[in-house]
């Protein structure tokens, strides 16, 4: 037995949940010190918008590849490279704060491997969902793949809230809230559509979380059985 004593203050984060915040933290850390002229020299300010240019999913170079039926490498490495990019230093903050949490919850209940696979999947997904139904020009940031994080809690929450017994429709009250507050700030700031991105990045971690969790596609079975 543990004794109460020696046992950590913090539970640890999954190995695999760390390095992504590490690897994210990373790169903001170092775009924003080069933006506010810290390290890098004179042309450090710029290398936020080079990276974006360089890495961050293009709507138009996604109709391009669509129109010519030619997928160059530089191209689809944007589907995947625009999650470790943001366009300011409070908006990869917010993002890998819930990664943290999300991430942790996930990783924990079904493995790094399924974490990884929601992350990635709905980051790809979110980002091919923008470049279908929307017409702005860039995708960035991470929050499409960390949507598919909380669409992979909400759920877990469900399968839980269906064994208490209690109402099934609480475990979407997050999701709800986020697009609440995301519809609010774009009618008070202005906005674009990086929320196509985010419910497609959701829809798709809630998805694959079926299929992937142990017994998971069988819950939803029985659950539509008892319909």
């Amino acid at each position: 037995m543990t004794h109460p004593h020696n046992e950590a203050p913090v539970n640890p984060l999954p190995p695999v949940v760390a390095a992504l915040f590490l690897v994210l933290a990373g790169i903001e850390l170092t775009l924003w010190l080069g933006g506010q002229g810290i390290v890098g020299g004179p042309g450090a300010v710029g290398w936020r918008t080079s990276a974006i240019e360089t890495y961050a999913f293009s709507g138009r170079a996604f109709d391009w590849m669509l129109e010519t039926g030619q997928y160059p490498p530089e191209h689809l490495l944007r589907l995947v490279a625009y999650l470790f990019l943001h366009p300011s230093f409070s908006h990869g903050l917010f993002s890998m704060v819930i990664l943290l949490a999300m991430g942790k919850i996930v990783a924990e209940s079904v493995g790094s491997l399924v974490f990884v696979a929601v992350f990635f999947v709905s980051g790809i997904v979110g980002a091919v969902g923008f470049g279908l139904f929307s017409d702005d020009p860039w995708l960035v940031g991470a929050f499409p793949g960390v949507y598919g994080l909380i669409g992979g809690f909400t759920f877990l929450l469900w399968v839980r809230l269906g064994k208490e017994g209690a109402p099934q429709v609480r475990a979407f009250a997050l999701i709800g809230m986020l697009l609440a507050v995301q519809l609010v700030f774009g009618m008070l700031f202005g906005g674009g559509s990086d929320w196509i991105a985010d419910v497609v990045g959701f829809a798709t971690g809630f998805a694959l979380t079926v299929v992937l969790a142990p017994g998971g596609v069988a819950r939803v079975l029985e659950r539509i059985r008892r319909r």
